[in-house]
């Protein structure tokens, strides 16, 4: 595979609301820890089953590689092989996406997208203001048995491209300046003391250990990725001491913090931020060990700017290109995500629109038959 061109399939087998507030219906929990927690069982086990069954069929796989894409990105959580309380394993999915990518083509790339106790606080760590997971030695364990468990049962699957390590280890950086407890204050306060970031030194120790337990079951023609923790400048050197062979770096450029100034051309300031903040770590990076976007997108803060739907189109696919020709200077991307289900009448849901694949391909904001280029 030359270069990767994929999507994400959030919100399939790792909950986050704000992609389909339904399944939250009835309750006031923001995150999937907590929905698991209070849904009685009888309830709980229809609508996860609804859910996994309808979100992502064999026809999205088919979708997906007619339009040019080679490769998914699959996010699951640590209780996929249904031993943790009170939560309702997704494996036979799991295996279902295989048999489909297969069939069609297609690669996957299994991400472990969630811990227990959780490796950032965020919702789509699967427990809101809750970061305690590197503090407790049996939860990080139970994490390197989980992924040497996904590196056994799909080793010899030809669909598999690589397996991820954890999803977003947050650095101090992004909970001191995300101010990660506000924007997503815990439901129990007490579960959340001594909540903190995941200290680089940890990480890396981590990341060489799951790196030797997966390879104990993976064969080195499957690749190993490791998301960079929001410090992507910190792993220069890291990987070219010859530990490791067939390993890939994951990114998450997203283009939140992309504000044009004060008159500028939207999408030149755009193109400004881009050039500024993420060309040079990325193929400095990119040249010592290959390099995955492997979560972005075209949502960003001009987009409610734009005034006709002419302008909104071209201003997107601009978007597209410039991200998409620089990630292709390395190893390629992964878009996030494949669909939303999300209130369109909800205020933001214009900018929204930038996250869902599937609608940017309709309106014509990225180009069609995607590896053709």
């Amino acid at each position: 595979m030359d270069k990767i061109r994929g999507v994400n399939l959030g919100n399939w087998l790792v909950l986050e609301k704000w992609m389909n507030p339904l399944m939250f219906e009835g309750t006031d929990c923001e995150d999937e820890t907590w929905l698991c927690r209070t849904l009685p069982d009888i309830i709980k086990q229809e609508r996860y089953f609804q859910h996994r069954s309808t979100y992502i069929t064999e026809r999205d796989f088919l979708y997906i590689a007619g339009q040019g894409l080679n490769a998914v990105r699959i996010p699951v959580p640590y209780f996929i092989f249904g031993d943790r309380d009170p939560f309702i394993g997704c494996i036979e999915f799991l295996d279902l996406a295989f048999n489909w990518a297969e069939a069609h083509g297609l690669q996957i790339l299994i991400d472990l997208h969630t811990a227990p106790g959780s490796q950032n606080g965020f919702d789509n760590g699967g427990i809101c203001g809750v970061c305690t997971w590197a503090q407790n030695r049996a939860e990080v364990e139970y994490v390197l048995h989980v992924l040497e468990r996904l590196a056994e049962r799909y080793r010899d699957r030809p669909g598999l491209w690589g397996l991820q390590v954890l999803n977003e280890p947050i650095s101090e950086r992004v909970w001191t300046e995300g101010r990660i407890q506000e924007r997503y204050p815990p439901r129990d306060p007490a579960e959340a003391a001594g909540s903190g970031p995941i200290p680089t030194h940890f990480l890396k120790t981590f990341y060489r250990e799951a790196y030797r337990r997966i390879r104990l079951h993976l064969p080195e023609t499957k690749a190993v990725v490791f998301h960079d923790g929001f410090r992507l400048t910190e792993w220069d050197g890291y990987f070219t001491d010859g530990v490791f062979v067939n390993v890939v770096l994951d990114t998450h450029p997203y283009l939140m913090g992309a504000h044009p100034s004060p008159g500028e051309d939207p999408v030149l300031g755009i193109g400004r931020y881009i050039k500024e903040n993420w060309t040079v770590p990325i193929l400095n990076l990119g040249g010592q060990v290959p390099l995955i976007a492997g979560e972005w997108c075209i949502a960003n803060s001009a987009a409610p700017g734009m005034k006709t739907k002419q302008e909104t189109a071209e201003a997107y696919r601009e978007i597209f290109k410039m991200q998409t020709d620089l990630f292709e200077k390395s190893l390629g991307w992964f878009f996030w995500s494949y669909k939303l289900l999300y209130d369109k009448t909800c205020p933001g849901a214009r900018t929204s629109d930038g996250w869902d694949f599937g609608r940017c391909a309709a309106e014509g904001w990225i180009p069609e038959r995607l590896g053709d280029g």
